[in-house]
């Protein structure tokens, strides 16, 4: 039995769902991966997988093996990418996803360098203000704000943003600036849906966390009329932190109630744990991981 061969095909078996999707996802024969998990399990000596008409369940066995297996499947794949960094460039189609502002602001940048600097390669950029299921969907290195749920995923953090709120000068001149968080109930408020899908903003005092009602004047999907509107002085906003850097370092946005921030989310470059993957992918994730290490999000 080729043994990393059953490994690849075990992990791809729990993370695709279903004996049928794993075959292919490693471009074999069904047989051949019930044949590869039977023989795998005989040679373990331990049964991985409990198996019914619908679904498959991980045994404790199996979950602890699946755990030695991705260490093991991680260590081959780096070990093979520094060997072919040597031997070949980037090539091939590259499909990346991150959010529509943070995608055309810091990725978009990325990805075309690193298509200039390598012709042979070719990407395909899916920026949506949604989580998208980079297994489901294909995508080979996602940028992500929060935190991963999907533990069959590799995340390597590159920063932090903060959930901010801020209002233009003019506004703040006119109505003053609150001083705590329950002053906010008081001031009309911009609300982007993305961030705040209810009437309420979120504050942290000491170890207390607040929820505060807001009175929305303007409630808006779109990120870009939800910034411009704050910055014309309708009312307070509430941001991430990259969404309103540039206007705050213009003038026409100031932040407000900065200690009553609730704890930073991370900024998060995610790709696939076990696929093996391709040159380019790793490439191009090391150089977003490099890139945005420089990127100061505030």
């Amino acid at each position: 039995m080729d043994k990393l061969n059953a490994m690849v095909t075990f992990v791809s078996i729990v993370d695709k769902g279903s004996l049928t999707a794993a075959a292919d996802a490693v471009d074999t024969s069904l047989p051949s991966v019930v044949r590869a998990l039977a023989a795998l399990e005989r040679d373990l000596g331990v049964r991985l997988l409990n198996r019914t008409t619908r679904r498959l369940h991980l045994t404790d066995e199996g979950t602890q093996y699946l755990a030695h297996c991705r260490t093991i499947l991680s260590a081959v794949q780096d070990f093979e990418f520094g060997l072919a960094s040597h031997q070949a460039q980037p090539r091939g189609r590259l499909s990346v996803t991150a959010s529509v502002l943070f995608g055309r602001r810091y990725i978009a940048p990325i990805v075309a360098n690193f298509i200039q600097r390598y012709p042979e390669a070719t990407a395909n950029m899916l920026f949506v203000d949604r989580v998208v299921s980079v297994v489901e969907e294909g995508i080979d290195v996602a940028i992500r704000i929060g935190h991963l749920q999907d533990s069959s995923l590799v995340a390597i953090k590159v920063g932090s943003v903060r959930r901010v709120i801020c209002a233009s000068p003019s506004y703040l001149r006119r109505h003053g600036i609150p001083q705590k968080p329950a002053d906010v109930a008081t001031h009309a408020c911009v609300r982007h849906t993305g961030l705040a899908p209810r009437n309420e903003w979120h504050f942290r005092a000491g170890r207390r966390n607040l929820s505060v009602p807001v009175k929305a004047v303007m409630t808006c999907n779109e990120i870009d009329s939800a910034l411009d509107a704050c910055a014309g002085g309708v009312g307070l906003g509430m941001f991430l932190s990259y969404q309103v850097a540039s206007s705050r370092k213009s003038g026409a946005l100031k932040y407000v109630l900065e200690e009553f921030e609730t704890e930073p989310l991370p900024v998060q470059v995610i790709y696939p744990h076990t696929k093996l993957m391709s040159t380019r992918v790793r490439a191009f994730a090391d150089e977003c991981v490099t890139a945005l290490r420089q990127v100061s999000f505030d």
